[in-house]
């Protein structure tokens, strides 16, 4: 069965002026809700990934805080979430890596998800933990280059090599929404 993934897009991170936003990371919402909503209407499975931090969050070590239970900046940008909310399972982690969640794993398993389609942000981080995790776990993994965000152009570039090596395919949205 396939699944589509959309990885942290967040206001903190896809909004100017959010906590940790990627300078041009807006652009990928509108990609991220056509995907969000094809899913939906084609009975594609959604899994949404968000941060969701304490104020306490040991990730503010390293990174300035950002997605914290309840504030605007962990939201999900409105036209990325689906109306029918169960068409789209909300996955929140504490974690750069999606599969810190202990839930994750038992999930795939239990809706029988062996192709995934990956996309959100940012490639070099969270997008690389969700691609690389689904590739170690044997499932068939792409990325969604349009609807996906790097902060560094060639940093995000060599974890796509990476991710190619290890087996894994890029897509176009074409695949989904034809030229």
């Amino acid at each position: 069965m396939k699944a589509f993934f959309d990885i942290d897009t967040q206001n903190d991170f896809v909004v100017p002026g959010g906590a940790l936003y990627g300078p041009g990371a807006e652009r990928v919402i509108p990609q991220v809700a056509a995907l969000n909503h094809y899913a939906g209407e084609h009975g594609i499975t959604l899994i949404s990934t968000m941060c969701a931090h304490r104020e306490d969050a040991k990730e503010f070590q390293e990174w300035r805080p950002h997605c914290i239970v309840g504030t605007v900046g962990q939201q999900k940008p409105a036209v990325t979430l689906l109306a029918d909310r169960e068409k789209q399972i909300i996955v929140e982690k504490d974690d750069l890596d999606m599969f810190s969640n202990p839930t994750v794993v038992p999930l795939l398993d239990e809706l029988g998800v062996d192709e995934c389609f990956v996309y959100g942000v940012f490639t070099e981080y969270c997008v690389k933990y969700a691609m690389m995790g689904l590739l170690k776990t044997g499932r068939k993994v792409s990325l969604v280059t349009e609807a996906t965000a790097h902060l560094s152009q060639a940093e995000g570039e060599r974890v796509v090599n990476d991710f190619l090596t290890a087996g894994g395919q890029c897509v176009s949205m074409a695949a989904f929404f034809g030229t």
